[in-house]
């Protein structure tokens, strides 16, 4: 049995997502065959390896930003700066720029 937490799991498959890329927690679970989607917003939530693992590169399914723990302005600041375009908290062209394992 492997002896990775699921959390290390999770922040491993995250720091593989490329700038100007996102990703969804479904995307991330899914990549686990799993659908804890909850628990991977909870491990990202409490990423100690941030910005090696690049946590603000998770949205939610529907396109929206979701949460952060340093605040959602200053995820969108970062997204932003690696090329990601946000408007009125949604991801634009989300098709174009989600990335999947």
């Amino acid at each position: 049995m492997n002896s990775k937490s699921f959390s290390e799991k999770i922040y491993k498959l995250t720091s593989k997502v490329p700038k100007g890329k996102v990703t969804t927690y479904g995307e991330l679970a899914k990549a686990l065959n799993c659908k804890a989607y909850r628990a991977v917003g909870t491990a990202m939530n409490k990423n100690p390896n941030w910005p090696k693992v690049p946590c603000h590169r998770v949205v939610k399914s529907n396109g929206q930003v979701g949460d952060f723990a340093s605040g959602v302005k200053k995820k969108i600041k970062l997204l932003k700066k690696e090329g990601i375009e946000v408007k009125k908290g949604k991801i634009e062209n989300f098709n174009k720029v989600l990335y999947k394992f």
